[in-house]
């Protein structure tokens, strides 16, 4: 007879899932995108709208580059989700506020 010791499988020794953080982090780049459409217009007022009307597709593009920043910046954050808001706040305002400069001053 050999000498073997059965082990039990435990339930709380397995793996388990993680919640995904993908959903809130691109919730997040999407409403922060929208937030930062709309500081133009609060400094600028309606004239920002025949800017917009010419240089849409370069502002539509930064909607998913936000979306993935609040992917991003999530991921490090899973438990500060109000960090993670701000941080997705501030950098998809900074890549607006660049492109909407860059393309004034051209």
């Amino acid at each position: 007879m050999q000498n073997v010791t059965p082990m039990l499988a435990r339930k709380d020794e397995c793996d388990r899932e993680e919640p995904s953080w993908a959903i809130p982090g691109g919730v997040m780049g999407f409403v922060s995108w929208w937030v930062a459409l709309a500081i133009p217009f609060l400094l600028y007022g309606s004239t920002t709208l025949f800017f917009l009307l010419y240089t849409w597709p370069f502002f539509l593009a930064l909607l998913p580059v936000s979306v993935l920043v609040g992917f991003v910046v999530t991921m490090p954050l899973r438990e500060h989700l109000i960090c993670a808001a701000l941080a997705t706040v501030l950098v998809v305002v900074a890549l607006f506020w660049l492109l909407f400069t860059l393309l004034t001053g051209w």
